[in-house]
């Protein structure tokens, strides 16, 4: 590839590819990271950090997949729309700006799960070079520790919005409220984690609370400040998911449709 444009969360894989990426195009690769509601605001600013780290050029764009009805109504294709908000701009500024490709950091895990994202992929010729040379998520950590990169521990992340079930509209105050709840349990050593965002038929938020044996020990042990600061943000249920965190989980509705 003589030249490309990476999308660049600043999560394991794509740090890792947009590393790669500099070390053999040099000036001719580009990072962009997509800015939105549904992306925390630190994810923003550890992209910058460590686009800064590697020394690859960077740009940040809006994306405005919340004023797509198709997306804020929360089907289950609900990434497709995202997808193609996020890789239509960057095929648009591909074309512009004399970059030959497009990439993502989708890994060989990927194609074991229920990802629409990958129709928009396809729809915009986007490449992914991960996947094209075969490798595992665990391979990449390999690869990034080896590499040097931060990143290379960092606990798996995704949208805010698939904090919230299909089928449950996508709004601005649920993506702040999830936000919050997650900032506040990292913040107390919580790493690996998401807050499900349940709405009760009352219309009351709830949080499922998923997160490893060592999260799960953290918040029991401080169970009763956990509780009092997430109803504090609005959640009238604060409850701890006992099957743990796992990747995609509220795909498991989806089984048997």
């Amino acid at each position: 590839m003589p030249s490309a444009i990476i999308a660049f969360s600043g999560g394991v894989d794509s740090t890792f590819l947009a590393a790669a990426a500099f070390d053999a195009l040099g000036e001719r690769v580009l990072a962009i990271t997509g800015v939105s509601p549904s992306v925390p605001e630190t994810e923003v600013e550890e992209a910058k950090a460590l686009a800064r780290q590697i020394g690859i050029a960077h740009e940040c764009i809006d994306t405005s997949e919340m004023d797509d009805p198709d997306y804020v109504g929360n089907n289950p294709d609900r990434c497709f729309h995202c997808k193609d908000e996020l890789y239509g701009k960057l095929a648009l500024m591909a074309s512009k700006r004399d970059f030959m490709f497009v990439l993502d950091g989708c890994n060989l895990d990927d194609t074991g799960d229920f990802r629409p994202g990958r129709r928009a992929a396809s729809d915009h010729g986007v490449r992914s070079p991960l996947l094209e040379a075969g490798l595992t998520k665990d391979d990449i950590r390999t690869l990034s520790r080896e590499r040097g990169l931060p990143t290379w521990d960092k606990p798996a992340m995704a949208c805010l919005s698939s904090r919230i079930p299909y089928g449950t509209p996508v709004t601005i105050e649920a993506l702040s409220l999830v936000e919050q709840a997650e900032r506040y349990l990292r913040s107390i050593g919580i790493r690996q984690v998401r807050v499900r965002h349940q709405v009760l038929a009352s219309g009351d938020p709830a949080a499922r609370i998923e997160t490893d044996d060592a999260g799960m020990e953290g918040l029991l042990a401080r169970r009763a400040e956990v509780t009092e600061r997430l109803k504090g943000l609005g959640y009238l249920y604060v409850t701890l998911d006992l099957a743990g965190y796992r990747i995609g989980s509220l795909n498991e509705a989806l089984k048997g449709r």
